[in-house]
């Protein structure tokens, strides 16, 4: 494999894509809410990436490049409609104490109360290991996902945080179409893939 090619992650990926988030999002506004201690953070996040990336492995949508080094985890539009305390309720996200648990609940409820009715092709995590950045492979793992999106004939949704992302995104073709301010601000960016 060339560090280049865009894969599907399988379980044997599980370690290498958790550390690379972790890596990525150590001072990501959502994820320095969610678990703000310096001392917890990488377990903690470990986990919430953990839970996530075990959610979705078995349905591939998750695509990585570098053996892992770029990951755009994507939620395809069948899964929409599960309740957000349902799918955080079990998994990786059990090791977490009740005060992170409440920050995850409260913000996942936030996201969903915003996201469209309508199905969608949600775009819930795109990292990269910061030895890694500059290369453009956000991008290109993040067109993986647009490509299933464009195939279903449905727009993409992703929601971010960090006021710098919003920028970058809308150079990636995403427009903001809704914006949240607690439990912290929030823009909810859509891309139209027909």
């Amino acid at each position: 494999m060339t560090a280049a090619e865009i894969t599907v992650a399988t379980s044997a990926d599980r370690g290498r894509v958790i550390g690379s988030l972790v890596a990525a999002f150590i001072n990501d506004p959502v994820l320095r809410y969610l678990f703000p201690e310096e001392a917890s953070y990488p377990q903690y996040a470990a986990a919430f990436f953990g839970h996530l990336f075990d959610k979705r492995v078995h349905k591939e949508t998750i695509w990585m490049i570098g053996r892992g080094a770029s990951v755009a985890i994507w939620e395809p539009p069948a899964a929409q409609n599960e309740s957000p305390d349902e799918t955080l309720a079990l998994g990786a996200l059990a090791q977490l104490p009740a005060d992170a648990l409440a920050r995850v609940h409260a913000y996942d409820r936030a996201v969903h109360a915003v996201l469209p009715t309508a199905p969608f092709w949600y775009l819930g995590v795109l990292g990269t290991h910061p030895d890694n950045a500059g290369r453009r492979w956000g991008h290109a793992v993040m067109k993986a996902g647009l490509r299933r999106a464009t195939e279903d004939g449905l727009p993409a949704i992703l929601e971010t945080s960090n006021p710098a992302n919003v920028e970058v995104y809308r150079r990636a073709g995403w427009e903001v179409v809704r914006t949240v301010t607690e439990p912290l601000s929030i823009w909810v960016m859509r891309q139209s893939t027909r």
